[in-house]
């Protein structure tokens, strides 16, 4: 059996176990007995599984990726829990975000882990709850592992590493007036206290600039004030989509909103971070060993959750993730595996 059957057959018996976010049992059950039939050591906490030890002597270093899913859209004109072959595709949910990854990071270990034993502890982690960034997904494992000199994260990205991504933070305003009748111009509008913060968020200014992503942005994107129309009303609430980079962190965009605003800012979490990598990381002397361009990354992946140097890249493509007719290349997962052996051994190299 050659090794792009062996990885199709793999991808497409994991595909037509349905795995949404919070119901991954059943795949991870079927990942969990793989893995342990090649005789790898396997431990699980909830339904993420770690292959390797933690303890082991070696720079520490991480493969990761997710075994979970987005809930299927209605467009979809196939069953999307049968993955389907057509000629090169792959079809099916979740094949290319990030089932390619998870088999291509499979093969990785395998090929690679006792080869660079010597100088690398290579780890292998699948995880769950990718998508709804779950407290049962990677933020569960991440305090047994200690702490990492790198971590590849698989996400479709055309095998470019991502040196850098975008994080996120939700603001939740609430901007408090005085009630009155709207006939008597009684009151104090809440909804125009509103209308000043909400302009003084959209002529933020950003003055230092990041290599690799575009300036941070805060969009308040919901707004929700009044009972009658004859009344003032003296509560205006409103929603801000905060999104940081690598200069702008979360916590630094939360004092310059709040500087600017009167209402009262709650963060529903600062988790999601903005990630950059050093120029001088030996993931990225590996990046240029490989001859691989390096970019920055404006979607969210469990990057954002690693507080260790990491970079994002995967076989597959972003634009294809979440859409109805999902599909990866078989030649795509291929080249994933060539492309992380390499680029494994670049980074034992430059350690």
């Amino acid at each position: 059996m050659t090794a792009e059957i062996a990885h199709t057959d793999l991808l497409m018996e994991m595909l037509s176990i349905p795995a949404v976010s919070r119901e991954e049992k059943d795949r991870a059950d079927f990942l969990e007995g793989y893995m342990k039939a090649l005789g790898w050591q396997v431990t699980r906490i909830f339904n993420n599984l770690l292959a390797g030890d933690p303890d082991a002597p070696g720079a520490p270093v991480l493969l990761n990726s997710h075994m979970d899913t987005v809930p299927p859209s209605d467009a979809w004109e196939s069953d999307p829990f049968i993955p389907l072959l057509d000629g090169e595709r792959i079809i099916g949910l979740g094949s290319n975000d990030a089932g390619a990854s998870v088999v291509c990071m499979l093969a990785a270990f395998s090929c690679m882990r006792q080869k660079l034993a010597d100088g690398i502890n290579l780890m292998l982690l699948i995880s769950a709850e990718e998508e709804i960034s779950g407290s049962k997904g990677i933020s569960a494992v991440l305090p047994e592992l200690g702490k990492l000199d790198a971590v590849i994260v698989g996400e479709p990205t055309g095998m470019a590493p991502a040196v850098a991504e975008r994080g996120l933070m939700v603001l939740d305003g609430a901007v408090r007036g005085t009630a009155g009748h709207a006939a008597r111009k009684e009151g104090h509008n809440a909804i125009y206290e509103a209308m000043k913060d909400i302009e003084a968020i959209r002529k933020l200014k950003f003055t230092e600039q990041s290599e690799w992503l575009p300036e941070p942005g805060a969009q308040v994107t919901m707004i929700s004030a009044g009972s009658r129309h004859n009344v003032v009303p003296d509560l205006c609430t409103y929603v801000v989509d905060v999104r940081s980079n690598d200069k702008y962190g979360n916590e630094a965009l939360l004092a310059l909103i709040s500087a600017v605003c009167k209402a009262e800012l709650n963060p529903r979490s600062l988790r999601l971070k903005p990630s950059g990598l050093d120029g001088n990381h030996m993931l990225m002397k590996a990046i240029r060993k490989a001859g691989l361009e390096p970019f920055g990354s404006s979607t969210l992946s469990d990057m954002a959750l690693i507080p260790f140097p990491a970079v994002k890249m995967g076989p597959g493509d972003s634009s294809r993730s979440h859409t109805a007719g999902e599909y990866v290349l078989k030649s795509e997962l291929v080249q994933g595996v060539e492309l992380y052996c390499g680029f494994l051994e670049h980074i034992a190299n430059n350690k």
